[in-house]
This record gives C-alpha cells, structure tokens and sequence, in this order.
C-alpha cells in the first residue's frame, strides 16, 4: 500500500505556515534520522556485523527505512572514524536470472572487495587464485586493524548460487579470527529466499540473523514531531488530536494472497515513506477546503 507520492503544494505550505517540505530532502545529517527503539536494534545489528564479522539480514517492505539506516551505518562509520571497510558490490538492473535482467556472480563480490582494499591491484583472473587474492588482501587489512562488512542492498534479487557461496566468503579467517562479515538488505520476498525450508542454503541461513523492519505504530507521534520540528513546524499545530489514530486506522492493509476480512490478514504499512505521503495528500486537501487542521475526516478522505 504504498500511497502515490504526492507534492506538497505551495498553497498548502503557506496555509499551514511551512517553509518547506518537512518530507522531502529531509536527511541531511545523523541528527535528521529519526530512530524508534526497534530501529536502535537494527542499527546496532549493522555495526555489530561490520566490526566483529556478523551476518544479518535486513528485511522490510519498500519505505520502511531500510536504506536510510544504512546510510546512517555509512555517515557514522565516517564521523566516528572507525576502522571499518565497507564493499558494496551492486549491479544495475539486478535480477536473479539472465532471463529478467543482470544476476549478481560470486566474481562481482570478489571484485568489490579486491577493488575497495587495493584499487591498483589486478584480479587475478582464476576462480581459485581470485579467491587466494581476496584472502590474502583481508588479512592484510586486518592486520593493519580493519575489519570489513560486505553489504547488498536489494539481496531479495540475488540469484541462489551468489547467496549459497557467500558462506565461503564468510568463512576466510585468520587464525580463529573471522575476516569478513555480510548484510542483506532486501525487500519481504529476502525472507523468502532465506528461508530454512530451502535445503539449498539451510547451511547459510542458520548462520544468519534475520531481522524485519516494523511499521511506526506507536511511535507514529514520535515520528511526525521530529520531522516537522526538523522544518520549524509543530504537531499541534496541524494535527486535531484525532489525526493519529486515523493515520494508523488508514495504514492498515492486506496482503497479497491473504483472505480479505480476516483479522489476522490485516497488517500495519505505517512505514515512513507511506506516512510522509499520507500526511502530504492530507495537508494538500486540508488547505483546499481552508481546514485550520488536519482531523479524522481528513485522513479518512485521503
């Protein structure tokens, strides 16, 4: 249920007294990050597996805020000056099949990593001397006191072979110390594909801590005053008291698949992009009909 984006109109931001939009542009610094106790779980799960060589999944439903922790991960990483490399291997246009698109090849991640520990160096060109090459460069990292963290962002999309032979990177060591650690960042259908019922990668999936991103619920109030505060705006300036138990109400979706009117079939989508388009439709229709706030009718509307 991800809302169509709508922009915030300048008749509505001059009704309701903002100077931008509080949804839009919003990120520019750690402090702009607004992290709810979960989010704190699943931030300290990222960094766990870059400094001591984990391996986590990340799973959440476009919007969920999946990528602004990561790029958190990234912004502390540099603002802290810890030593921790991170390697991004990604393909445009990825796909688990070259019958859709462009799969990601064990070659790509080897690559990624030669590419950010010695830019200069060549690959070597053989699976087996590629693989010694790799090795060896991260236990020279780790010897200068790095550690390192591969990190992939859309793994919902990773073909099985990829996913199966991570374990062999995850499992290049020094001595008893472990020299890579590994984090997936994907959409619902990751779980799928990291499921235990799959005896192609049980192996690796049992060494994998999955981790699912959840919706804003109770912290929705939370949520909304740092962002407008964030713009000089307030809460009570533009909600009725009403307002937030509607957004809630309205966030509420079944999914595919499921059996529509069955109680345990509704889940929550009140994730944050789908907060910030439902408020920006709501303020946009608010100001059409010179409401002072946005109320429960509002919302209902939107």
């Amino acid at each position: 249920m991800l809302l169509r984006n709508e922009s915030l109109s300048p008749a509505a931001k001059r009704h309701f007294g903002l100077t931008r939009n509080p949804f839009v542009d919003d990120i520019q610094a750690r402090e702009d990050v607004f992290v709810t106790q979960h989010g704190r779980y699943v931030r300290a799960a990222l960094l766990d597996a870059a400094t001591n060589h984990g391996f986590v999944a990340i799973v959440g439903e476009s919007g969920s805020g999946k990528t602004t922790l990561r790029e958190e991960l990234e912004e502390r990483i540099r603002e802290e000056a810890r030593p921790i490399i991170l390697i991004k291997p990604y393909v445009l246009g990825m796909e688990p099949s070259e019958a859709r698109g462009k799969p990601m090849r064990v070659g790509q991640i080897a690559e990624s990593i030669v590419h950010a520990l010695a830019p200069n160096v060549q690959l070597k060109s053989s699976p087996e001397g590629r693989y010694r090459q790799v090795h060896e460069l991260l236990k020279s990292s780790r010897s200068a006191g790095y550690t390192h963290l591969v990190l992939i962002e859309e793994a919902h999309r990773m073909p099985l072979p990829t996913l199966k032979h991570l374990k062999n990177f995850m499992e290049l060591k020094d001595g008893l110390r472990r020299l890579l650690g590994v984090a997936l960042i994907g959409q619902p259908e990751l779980r799928t594909l990291l499921s235990e019922q799959n005896p192609e990668v049980r192996e690796i999936v049992q060494r994998c801590e999955l981790i699912a991103m959840e919706p804003l619920d109770n912290d929705l109030e939370g949520y909304l005053t740092h962002k407008l505060e964030r713009a000089g705006a307030r809460v009570a300036d533009l909600f009725e008291a009403d307002a937030m138990d509607a957004i809630r109400a309205r966030l509420i979706a079944t999914p595919r698949g499921a059996r529509t009117g069955h109680a345990s079939a509704a889940v929550s989508v009140c994730y944050p992009l789908v907060v910030n388009n439902l408020v920006c439709r709501a303020l946009n229709a608010a100001a059409l009909v010179g409401y002072p706030k946005i109320d429960a009718h509002v919302i209902a509307g939107c």
